[in-house]
């Protein structure tokens, strides 16, 4: 009796210790793959405690939280021939915990390499600008790159991104010039823009005070008063504005008398040529006769007659305009010429 006690306590004994040597515990992150004899079986284990065939299975522990990997730094050319340097981080997970530890061996490692690789990929087809501004779509096209061959081994990326791009100093250099250059156009283009809109205004509130004489006497005045307010010991006050225009309409008036004057000229020269040139030749014999009893000088008899009678209108002969006499100084010789310079 006693022996078949002690044989049924040790059998209880070895079973509790199959019991515990079969005995695994699977934590809420990880997903157990059990290979019986060296063959993964279908399904997995859930998180809680499982129990293992003792030496005949075999589980390995596979984590499903989501793996933040940086990418090193990857120096590249891009599509325009710029030298840059680009690095990224990865975030991925594993959806299918059989194919994550039956295809890949190092699947975290996988990742990386694939990672660097579309990288660099990305690089050459892109311009500089889309890797400055346009980075939403490269990030999508770098998540597919990487997920493509990621899916057969039961890993899921769920979002790439580009950290940094490191430019060379002459580029960034150029950039900042260029960037300097747009902001000053820009300057130059709202103050010139602000000064054709003022322009403007002045231009509608110089016609304004054009209609409305009043208008400028007001602002005159409003002038006065602003220079005043300055507690100055001297105020000057400036030109009237009615004087101003007094001599702007005596300007205005001049000038009209002045070019009908010069059209009424213009007509009689045309009309009748020699008349009015008779006419001027008149008017200096007649002074020469008024003075000169005062000079002593005794005009030649019969000069004015002469020149008039000598004088016939142009329809009568062609030589009528040769009419005029011709008055000729008498000419001094060299010697007298000379001389003359000794006499007192």
């Amino acid at each position: 009796m006693d022996g078949a006690v002690v044989g049924v306590v040790l059998v209880v004994v070895a079973a509790l210790l199959v019991l515990r040597g079969g005995m695994r515990v699977v934590n809420q992150v990880e997903r157990g793959v059990v290979f019986r004899w060296g063959k993964a079986l279908p399904g997995y284990r859930q998180p809680g405690i499982t129990f293992l065939i003792p030496f005949a299975d075999r589980m390995r522990k596979m984590n499903v939280q989501v793996v933040t990997m940086p990418v090193p730094t990857q120096e590249g050319i891009t599509k325009d021939n710029v030298s840059v340097k680009v690095d990224a981080v990865v975030y991925f997970r594993v959806t299918d915990p059989v194919r994550a530890a039956i295809e890949v061996q190092d699947y975290v490692f996988a990742v990386g390499q694939v990672a660097q690789s579309s990288l660099r990929s990305i690089i050459g087809k892109s311009d500089l600008d889309d890797l400055l501004t346009d980075r939403e779509r490269l990030h999508e096209g770098l998540a597919l790159m990487i997920d493509s061959p990621a899916a057969e081994w039961g890993i899921h990326i769920d979002r790439v991104e580009i950290k940094d791009v490191q430019l060379p100093e002459s580029l960034k250099r150029s950039m900042s010039r260029q960037a300097e250059a747009e902001r000053e156009r820009r300057a130059r283009v709202i103050t010139a823009d602000g000064e054709f809109q003022a322009a403007q205004q002045l231009a509608n509130a110089s016609r304004i005070m054009s209609d409305t004489p009043e208008a400028m006497q007001l602002r005159l005045l409003q002038t006065v008063v602003e220079v005043a307010a300055e507690k100055n010991s001297t105020l000057v006050m400036p030109f009237p504005v009615e004087l101003l225009r007094y001599f702007d309409r005596a300007t205005k008036r001049l000038d009209q008398e002045v070019e009908k004057n010069d059209r009424e000229l213009t007509g009689a020269d045309a009309v009748d040529g020699p008349a009015a040139l008779r006419a001027g030749i008149e008017q200096i014999a007649a002074v020469a006769d008024k003075f000169a009893p005062t000079a002593g000088i005794t005009p030649p008899e019969g000069t004015a007659p002469e020149i008039a009678a000598s004088e016939s209108p142009a329809s009568e002969s062609p030589a009528s305009e040769s009419a005029v006499p011709e008055i000729t100084a008498p000419r001094e010789s060299a010697s007298e010429r000379a001389g003359s310079g000794d006499r007192p």
